[in-house]
C-alpha cells in the first residue's frame, strides 16, 4: 500500500482560498481522470466538501506522487500552484489511513463529532467507483472508513462532543444569552437552497421551534417539496416556497435567514442586506456604506477594502502570524508561475520553503498553521533540522525518505499544540444578540452572503469562518479520546489487513503450483501403473493432496501473519525466489483480485 494524501482545508486554509479552489462536479471527473493518467497513480478519489478539497491516490512512488497530485490540484482548481502549495497538506501510507479514518469519525470536521461527513465520503466512494478510478485499496479504505465512522458514532458520546453545523450556528446566532428553542421561538425563517444542507437547516429549525419556513431555491419544484415536507413533519412550522426572485422582499419580513447553495457568487449582497432592515426602528442609522468599502476597519482578522468580502490578498486564517498571508504571493518561489511539469523535488521542496516563510510546517505526515507561541511552549528544534530556512528551499528535503518526513510530522504536531493553546478570537459579528433585527447564517462554500453585511447595524453574521473560529473554543468531551483510540486500533487493523492482502496472489500461486505438480504426479502414475482401478487411484491423488496441503499450510499461515506486521512486505519476494513462482502467475492473480473488489458492504449515509 502506498497510499498518499494531498488536500487543503478548513484547518490548514483561509476561506477565501477555499472558495477560490472549490471544485465542480465537472472538475472533479476532470481531475480523476488526469490523475489516472499521470504516471505515479493507480487509483484514485476525490473528496470535496465546502471544508476540505481532498485528493486520495495509490502511487508507486512518494515524491512524484506528492508533485503530480499538488500540480493537478492546482489546475483543476484554478489556483495558481504557487498560490496553492502554502495551504496544502501531505499524508502518506498509514497516516494517510489515520487521517481518513479521522475526518470519518468527525475529528476533524469544524464542529467535532458531526456526521455529515460520512455522507460526504460515500459520495466520494460513489464517484470513484462511478468513474472506475476507484480500484481494491480505495474501495477497501472508504469502506473502512465509513464502518469506523459509524462505529465511533455508536460506541462512543462522540456525538455529544459537538453538534451538527447548523445547531452550532444556530447557537452563534442566539449568542449563548438564551437556549436556542428559546430565542427561536415564534421566529420566522428564511432558507436559501433546497439541497441536503438547506434540508436539514430547515428541519432543525422547524424542530427548535420557529414559527414559519419560507424555503427559495432555483428550482421552484424541490422548494415546494422541502414545503411540503416540513408541514407534513409534525412539528407545527408553517411552510411555503418561493421563487429566488422573491427573496428580496422575504427578507424585510423574515427574523432569521439560512443559506447554502451551489452557487459561485453572492446570493445576499450587502445592498441586499441594508435595504432589507432599511427604516426598521429598531436598526439604529448606519455610519458607512453598506458595503463597507469607506475606511473605519473591518471585523477582526478581515482585510479592509473588499466589497464583496470574499477574501483579498493578505486576508489571514484564523490564527496565522502576521507574515502568512503573504506567503502565498512573496513566500519562496513565488513569481515562478504553474508549469506543466514539476520537478519531484522542486514541488516538495516549495511546500517546506513557502510553508516556512508564513510559519507553517509541510510535510509528508502533517502540514500545519501555527501561530507564535511562547517561549515557554516552543518545543525543540525539528530533529531533522527542517525548521531551519534553506535557501530555495530545494536542499530542505534532498534525499529525505518518507520515514525521516513522518519524525519531522511528529515535531510539526508538537509545535501546533502548542499553538492551540493561544486565546483565539472570538466570532466575527459584534452585534448583540437581543439588538439583531436580521441574523444570518452562511453554510456554503464559496459563500452565499457578501461577509461585509457584519458591519452593517442590526446585522449578525455566522458563517463557516466564523464557526471555524468559535468551534476551536468549543470544550472537548472525554468521548473524543475514546474516538481517537477507536481510530489508532482501526489504523493498525487496516494496515495489517493490507499487508496480509499483499501476500495473498503469492501464496494463491503457490498453491496453484503445487496442485499442478500433484496433477502431474499422478498422471505419471497412470502412465507407470495402468491396472489400478478408479478407487485405487482416488485414493493415491488424495494422499498426495494431502501431503502437499500438509507441508504448505504451517508455512503459508505462518508468511500472511509475519507480512501483517510492519516491514513485513518483504516476505512476498522471498517466497517467489524460494519456490522459483513465475511471476506472471502471480501478477495475474493479483489482476483478478484487483478486479473483483469487496462491495459487500454499504454502510450507507449518516443522518
Amino acid at each position: 500500500m502506498s497510499l498518499l494524501v494531498v488536500g487543503l482545508s478548513h484547518r490548514s486554509a483561509p476561506v477565501s482560498v477555499l472558495e477560490r479552489a472549490s471544485l465542480s462536479a465537472d472538475a472533479k471527473v476532470k481531475l480523476l481522470h488526469d490523475t489516472l493518467a499521470a504516471e505515479p497513480a493507480a487509483e484514485a478519489t476525490v473528496l470535496a466538501t465546502c471544508n476540505r478539497i481532498e485528493l486520495y491516490a495509490d502511487v508507486d512512488k512518494f515524491h512524484a506522487g506528492v508533485a503530480e497530485l499538488s500540480t493537478l490540484l492546482a489546475q483543476h482548481s484554478g489556483v495558481a500552484l504557487e498560490e496553492l502549495t502554502p495551504y496544502l497538506y501531505v499524508h502518506y501510507e498509514d497516516r494517510a489511513v489515520h487521517h481518513l479514518f479521522s475526518v470519518a469519525c468527525g475529528l476533524d470536521s469544524m464542529v467535532v463529532g458531526e456526521g455529515q461527513i460520512l455522507g460526504q465520503i460515500k459520495d466520494a466512494l460513489a464517484l470513484g467507483q462511478e468513474l472506475h478510478t476507484a480500484g481494491r485499496l480505495i474501495n477497501d479504505l472508504f469502506q473502512q472508513a465509513l464502518r469506523v465512522g459509524k462505529r465511533a458514532h455508536s460506541e462512543t458520546g462522540i456525538d455529544r462532543a459537538g453538534q451538527s453545523l447548523v445547531t452550532f450556528g444556530l447557537e452563534q446566532l442566539a449568542g449563548h444569552a438564551v437556549p436556542v428553542g428559546e430565542w427561536a421561538a415564534g421566529k420566522r425563517a428564511l432558507v436559501i437552497g433546497a439541497g441536503s444542507m438547506s434540508s436539514l437547516a430547515a428541519a432543525t429549525l422547524a424542530r427548535v421551534g420557529v414559527a414559519e419556513i419560507v424555503v427559495a431555491n432555483r428550482t421552484a419544484e424541490r422548494a415546494e417539496r422541502l414545503a411540503e415536507i416540513l408541514v407534513a413533519s409534525g412539528t407545527g412550522v408553517a411552510a411555503r416556497a418561493v421563487t429566488m426572485g422573491a427573496v428580496a422582499d422575504e427578507l424585510t419580513r423574515v427574523d432569521v435567514v439560512v443559506s447554502c447553495t451551489g452557487a459561485t457568487g453572492l446570493v445576499l449582497t450587502g445592498d441586499d442586506v441594508a435595504r432589507a432592515v432599511e427604516g426598521d426602528p429598531m436598526v439604529p442609522s448606519q455610519a458607512g456604506p453598506a458595503d463597507g468599502s469607506a475606511a473605519g476597519g473591518t471585523g477582526p482578522g478581515f482585510a479592509s477594502g473588499a466589497a464583496d468580502g470574499s477574501g483579498v490578498a493578505g486576508a489571514a486564517a484564523p490564527g496565522l502570524g502576521a507574515g502568512t498571508a503573504g506567503a502565498a504571493t512573496h513566500g519562496p518561489g513565488a513569481g515562478d508561475g504553474a508549469r506543466a511539469a514539476v520537478a519531484d523535488a522542486e514541488v516538495v521542496a516549495r511546500l517546506v520553503a513557502a510553508a516556512e516563510a508564513g510559519r507553517r510546517i509541510a510535510d509528508a505526515g502533517a502540514a500545519r498553521t501555527i501561530a507564535p507561541a511562547p517561549a515557554a511552549t516552543e518545543p525543540d528544534g525539528c530533529p531533522l533540522g527542517l525548521d531551519t530556512p534553506a535557501g530555495d528551499g530545494r536542499s530542505a528535503l534532498t534525499g529525505v525518505d518518507a520515514t525521516s518526513l513522518e519524525l519531522h510530522g511528529t515535531w510539526a504536531d508538537q509545535g501546533e499544540a502548542a499553538a492551540q493553546r493561544q486565546p483565539r478570537r472570538t466570532v466575527r459579528s459584534s452585534v448583540d444578540a437581543a439588538a439583531v433585527r436580521l441574523a444570518l447564517l452562511d453554510l456554503a462554500m464559496p459563500r452565499d452572503i457578501d461577509a461585509a453585511v457584519h458591519r452593517i447595524p442590526g446585522v449578525r453574521l455566522v458563517d463557516i469562518e466564523s464557526l471555524a473560529e468559535a468551534s476551536a473554543d468549543a470544550p472537548m468531551a472525554a468521548d473524543v479520546d475514546a474516538v481517537r483510540t477507536i481510530v489508532a486500533d482501526e489504523v493498525a487493523a487496516f494496515g495489517a489487513a493490507q499487508r496480509a492482502a499483499h501476500i495473498t496472489p503469492t501464496v494463491v500461486a503457490l498453491r496453484a503450483m503445487a496442485a499442478e505438480v500433484v496433477a502431474m504426479e499422478v498422471a505419471r502414475l497412470d502412465g507407470r501403473v495402468p491396472d489400478l482401478d478408479e478407487r485405487q487411484r482416488a485414493e493415491v491423488t488424495q494422499t498426495v493432496r494431502r501431503v502437499v496441503d500438509k507441508l504448505l499450510h504451517a508455512p503459508t499461515v505462518r508468511v500472511k501473519q509475519l507480512a501483517s506486521e510492519p516491514g513485513g512486505a518483504g516476505y512476498a519476494e522471498a517466497l517467489r525466489e524460494l519456490f522459483d513462482l513465475d511471476p506472471q502467475t502471480v501478477e495475474s492473480v493479483s489482476r483478478a483480485d484487483a478486479a473483483d473488489p469487496k462491495n459487500d458492504d454499504d454502510p450507507g449515509r449518516a443522518s
